[in-house]
């Protein structure tokens, strides 16, 4: 701090600018004050007054005597003529010095406009706080004038400042990130100019080859500009169509595919009517057509036509011409309405017959918790209390009520505490399904039991494969690796897929042909996934890993499965988990019936569990299952699962092999198994390698846990 700076800490200063009688604020004709020289003496209490304040640089001179009461010093500038210091008491006496003599002149109070400065420090013992106004505590403190040293003043008990301990003033970081923000600011936008005028000089000279994407870095930050396109043009001439395009589809249709993607291609928005998700549409798209055949494309209301109409109008160039004619008027009523969120369609649903009964026995059985084989058996009845009251309801015998019982058991409308038996009348506990302990860990299950009849399970399968294809078709990229889970989450086909899966309760799995329950576990496997992922989210360790494949439930024709249970109980004929030693159905669980008879490797590939390691996600149809996994298996060894090092002498397998050994085989076996799935380049290096008869190294590969988003 500069001695101007050190003398306002010392001393109170007033600073006092006077205007001389006469005219008062009135500048010279020209508008310009003449500069003449200021001579500043005389001071009071060591104080200096910084250059500029006078005109010239101040000399300074000190008086050797303090006297007594309040000092301070007064400049007066008369019309910027005359200027001089004088220092007085508080009398109001003043004296001047003008810049050719010595002498002190009188000039009146009254006469003079006075503009008061007050710098309030720490003072001596004389004149500490007399006199002088100190600003508050909290305004915030002024700064120093530019170019003066801003080290902070010594504390008079000896302690560091804020300012010190931190080693900066705060004004200054704030006078900092002014500084570099203004610089940031200019350079972006001396940047942009330039890189402007390059695109202007790049039109101008074609044969300059120029990147389409420009980097350059700004203090620190890394800023990318891409270039406006074509297509970006045409998109955004698109955009500002007044129509609408409309075209009605199915799921894993091909032709809708090749449609769908030559709309995004051109970045055109368009409202997809898919008929298996929407199928109460199919009746106005025969209606609108004469047909039920998709791809059938609208303009507005107007019926453009199928794939092949596309393919015609887009090879002939003359798609562009046709677009702009039949989207340049307002969509009109007539033509095919967005799907709307939140509205089911009417389905004509039976009641089960046995439903009456259900509800009777639910109001009058004296529900609960009971001791059996020394364990405490919660919110059950006794098969004989359920038999009496059949008997009294129906007015029928004792046999009449025991087949009754049988058949609701059957219905999964009840169950034997232990799963013993169907039912039986005596001492034997039954629940019903709603109060079974595992009911809370079901994710399709929304507080009570469907009581409707339920429908074949062929058909519900069919109908989620149908479901979670069109979700797949719109919300994955087209190598199927990545999924947009918030846009599923938010989708109209995620929520018909909710309410799907709740008729999965009581549905009847043991009336499905072995390649249809392969097909159903596989296709539930898979959609149980996505639905974890958006409830639960993706786990982060390894105690998270075994509680998302074993806690997330579905409720299935009255027994929980987990993504566990399905896969290594149904597909792998109940094994053991990797690193489990306890096999996922018990002795005497009615799951058992259902599990395949012999273990399909190519199951594992088959599999998505929503990581980035993991197979594609996929459905499958109960025709073709066997022919879908094997060519999803090549998929998986074409894109990573599998690799060739012929100099090293070594095969790179997936971890998936690893963890399930015991379906693949010994190693040699499990190379000759590789064979028959792999590309002609890596069947090709691996026939070598078995060929010649040298050992051969087998090495598994990292495995990525991270979410396939």
């Amino acid at each position: 701090m500069d001695s101007f700076t050190k003398g306002m800490e010392n001393n109170a200063v007033e600073v006092r600018i006077c205007k001389a009688a006469g005219k008062i604020n009135e500048a010279p004709a020209n508008g310009l004050f003449p500069e003449s020289p200021r001579k500043c003496e005389k001071m009071n209490h060591s104080n200096s007054i910084p250059n500029g304040i006078c005109g010239k640089p101040v000399q300074k001179d000190y008086d050797d005597q303090e006297e007594e009461g309040d000092h301070f010093s007064e400049i007066e500038i008369a019309n910027g003529k005359n200027g001089y210091l004088e220092d007085h008491d508080d009398a109001g006496s003043s004296s001047s010095m003008t810049e050719n003599s010595d002498e002190f002149q009188t000039v009146s109070p009254e006469k003079s406009e006075h503009v008061k400065l007050a710098v309030d420090t720490p003072n001596t013992k004389n004149n500490a706080g007399a006199g002088i106004l100190r600003p508050h505590a909290h305004l915030p403190k002024p700064e120093a004038p530019p170019g003066l040293n801003s080290s902070p003043p010594a504390s008079p008990n000896g302690d560091a400042s804020a300012n010190q301990k931190f080693g900066v003033a705060m004004p200054a970081i704030g006078k900092l990130i002014r500084e570099r923000s203004s610089n940031f600011s200019a350079a972006f936008v001396r940047r942009l100019s330039s890189l402007k005028d390059n695109n202007n000089d790049t039109e101008e000279d074609p044969k300059s080859n120029k990147r389409d994407v420009t980097e350059f870095n700004l203090s620190g930050l890394k800023v990318t500009v891409k270039l406006k396109t074509e297509s970006d043009d045409h998109q955004q001439e698109g955009q500002t169509f007044k129509g609408r395009i409309s075209f009605f589809s199915r799921s894993s249709c091909r032709d809708c595919t090749a449609v769908r993607s030559f709309l995004r291609e051109k970045g055109l928005k368009f409202v997809e009517i898919n008929i298996d998700v929407y199928p109460n549409r199919e009746k106005e798209l025969v209606e609108r057509t004469g047909t039920s055949s998709v791809p059938q494309i609208f303009f507005n209301e107007k019926l453009f036509g199928g794939l092949v109409a596309l393919n015609s109008l887009r090879n002939s160039g003359g798609f562009d011409q046709r677009l702009k004619e039949m989207l340049s008027s307002k969509c009109p009523d007539d033509a095919p309405a967005t799907p709307v969120y939140g509205f089911d369609d009417p389905e004509e649903e039976w009641t089960d017959q046995i439903i009456g009964i259900v509800k009777v026995l639910r109001l009058r059985l004296p529900i609960q918790d009971r001791l059996m084989k020394m364990k405490i058996v919660k919110n059950c009845f006794a098969g004989s209390e359920m038999v009496e009251i059949l008997i009294q309801h129906l007015d029928c015998g004792r046999r009449k009520a025991v087949e009754i019982g049988r058949q609701l058991a059957r219905k999964h409308f009840i169950h034997h505490v232990f799963g013993e038996n169907d039912f039986e009348d005596g001492n034997h506990f039954y629940r019903f399904l709603e109060h079974e302990p595992f009911i809370p860990k079901c994710f399709n299950f929304r507080g009570s039991i469907s009581d409707t009849e339920p429908k074949p399970a062929a058909k519900v399968g069919q109908r989620l494969t149908k479901i979670m294809s069109a979700i797949l078709e719109s919300y994955a990229s087209d190598d199927r690796r990545h999924l947009d889970y918030i846009g599923i989450s938010n989708s109209e086909e995620f929520r018909r897929y909710i309410n799907l899966v709740q008729e999965l309760h009581r549905v009847n799995l043991f009336e499905l042909s072995p390649d249809a329950r392969l097909s159903f576990f596989l296709n539930l496997y898979n959609a149980m996934v996505i639905h974890a992922v958006i409830r639960v989210g993706r786990p982060q360790g390894v105690i998270e890993r075994r509680s998302f494949f074993s806690d997330f439930q579905y409720l299935v024709g009255g027994h929980p499965y987990s993504l566990s249970t399905i896969e290594n109980g149904i597909l792998r004929n109940n094994r053991r988990p990797p690193y489990s030693l306890v096999k996922p159905f018990g002795a005497g669980d009615n799951r058992t019936e259902l599990a395949c008879a012999k273990v399909n490797p190519l199951i594992h590939f088959g599999l998505c569990n929503g990581t980035r390691s993991s197979p594609t996600v996929r459905f499958f149809s109960p025709q073709g299952v066997e022919a879908e996994l094997r060519f999803a298996a090549r998929e998986f060894f074409k894109s990573g699962g599998m690799e060739v090092n012929l100099e090293k002498r070594t095969v790179y397998l997936t971890q998936i092999i690893k963890w399930f050994n015991g379906d693949f085989g010994q190693e040699k076996e499990i190379l000759k198994w590789i064979l028959n799935y792999l590309d002609a380049t890596r069947a090709g290096l691996l026939t070598h390698l078995l060929g010649d008869g040298g050992p051969i190294n087998i090495v598994y590969q990292n495995y990525d846990w991270s979410m396939n988003s």
